[in-house]
This record gives C-alpha cells, sequence and structure tokens, in this order.
C-alpha cells in the first residue's frame, strides 16, 4: 500500500503552493484536483498520471464526496502514490478532515500539506492585513454557509462583538443574512467591509464599502463566488497598502504598448 496526500494548493495563483505540496504533485500516480485548484499546476505532474477532477460548483457536484473518499482508498490500496488536491488549505473549510478520517478508518497511510488559505491570502494581495496593532488584534475565519438542511450554528453574537476583523467564506449567496445577524448583534453598520472576486489572480477584483451597504455594493458591482468577504477597520488600509491591482494593471498597458 502506499501513501494519500491531502495537499493545499493555495488560493489561486500557482506561485503561492509550497514547497512540499509541489513535491507531492510531482510525485504522485493519481491526483484527485479540486474546481478551485489552478489547473496549472497540474503541468507539474509527471508522464503517465491520472488525473481526476473532483470539482464541485455550488448545488452540483461532478463527484460526489463519498465516490472521492472511496477512490482514494481504493487508488492506495492498489498501491499507488495519490495526491489530493485542494484549493487553500485542506483543513479550512476543505473537507480535509473528513477525507483524513476516511483514510485512518481503512487503515490507509496518509500525510496533510497545509496550504496557504484565501481568508489570509485574498486579503493580502488587496492590501488588506487582517491583524494590525492599531486595527486589530483577533481574526475569525467563518463559513458564509452552513451544511445543507442543517441549522446554524454560526456564534453572531460573538463575532459581532468579540473579534475585530471577519473573514468570511462562500457567503455571497447569504450576504444578506450574514449582514442581518451581525447587525443584529450590535455590529457598527459604518464598519469598513470588501469583497474579494478571484483573489491572488490576474483578475482580481476588490470592491470595497461598509457592513450597513455591503448587500447593495455587491449587487451593484455584481459580485459572484468565488469571493472572499472582509469585515473590520483593517479594510481601511486598502487605499495605501494596494499593491497587486494596480501592479497588474501596470503589467497590461506595459504588454499593450508593445
Amino acid at each position: 500500500m502506499a501513501k494519500v496526500y491531502i495537499v493545499g494548493a493555495g488560493p489561486g495563483d500557482p506561485d503561492l503552493i509550497t514547497v512540499k505540496g509541489m513535491k507531492c504533485i510531482q510525485e504522485a500516480d493519481v491526483i484527485l484536483y479540486d474546481r478551485l485548484v489552478n489547473k496549472e499546476l497540474l503541468n507539474y505532474a509527471k508522464a503517465g498520471v491520472e488525473l481526476i477532477n473532483c470539482g464541485k460548483l455550488p448545488d452540483f457536484h461532478l463527484l460526489q464526496q463519498e465516490t472521492i473518499n472511496r477512490l482514494l482508498v481504493k487508488y492506495a490500496k492498489k498501491g499507488y502514490t495519490v495526491t489530493r488536491l485542494k484549493g487553500g488549505d485542506p483543513f479550512v473549510f476543505g473537507r480535509g478532515g473528513e477525507e483524513a478520517q476516511i483514510l485512518a478508518a481503512n487503515q490507509v497511510p496518509f500525510e496533510v500539506v497545509p496550504g496557504i488559505t484565501a481568508g489570509i491570502a485574498a486579503p493580502a494581495y488587496a492590501g488588506i492585513p487582517v491583524t494590525h496593532r492599531e486595527y486589530s488584534s483577533s481574526f475569525a475565519i467563518v463559513t458564509g454557509h452552513n451544511k445543507h438542511g442543517k441549522e446554524d450554528t454560526i456564534k453572531w453574537e460573538a463575532l459581532a462583538k468579540g473579534i475585530d476583523t471577519l473573514a468570511i467564506y462562500m457567503g455571497v449567496k447569504n450576504l444578506p443574512y450574514i449582514r442581518q445577524e451581525l447587525l443584529k448583534y450590535g455590529k457598527n453598520p459604518e464598519t469598513p467591509a470588501a469583497l474579494i472576486h478571484w483573489g491572488t489572480l490576474n483578475d482580481q477584483r476588490t470592491v470595497v464599502s461598509t457592513l450597513g451597504g455591503l448587500v447593495e455594493t455587491a449587487e451593484k458591482e455584481g459580485i459572484k463566488n468565488p469571493s472572499m468577504i472582509l469585515i473590520g477597520d483593517v479594510v481601511s488600509l486598502r487605499e495605501d497598502l494596494s499593491w497587486f491591482e494596480p501592479l497588474y494593471a501596470e503589467q497590461l498597458l506595459a504588454q499593450e504598448s508593445l
């Protein structure tokens, strides 16, 4: 029996994968990859590797999670080196923990290779530090939606009153509810907020608003998933610290002038 590597591919920019993550791609006999993994990374796989697209869209899964679990176990027990390539970090809303549980239950050796998660990387590329000595001493990563059919268990009161910066994943569809809950528990409607679409990629787009106006801003600007939602005073630093989007705009102008 070989081993399964549960690898975080990072938030989108292929240069942000870890050295160990890249080695896992290069050495794999089988790679099962998710929708948000940058496909450029697959170019580093060796000849003859089997590539399996496990892509998941909202409300549509190319492969069901149960099928993915079975494939991981099956290929490992056949003696293959398997890389399970997941966007961001596999243990941050990536279901990597569930897959590791299945492997452990089936006595399949595995390793977890952490990746850079979008909740930190996308704000960084937008010029927004999630912590800052003058603005934020606490930072929370929050899911923007619950498991289908499950009651909301997110502690919105604690988030509204006790956390300086909120990084919310997969929440654009539920923005009205997110705003409602935070305002209900006393979050200032004037708190700066940002929506970061396709963070760390060349077509990254960042829109700044306030918590109170976030829903209307998202609708007006046509912001869809995948997007990170940042709420906190640190968002106000973007005006001075934005570096990636201006840099890319300069590169485009330079190319057009050639």
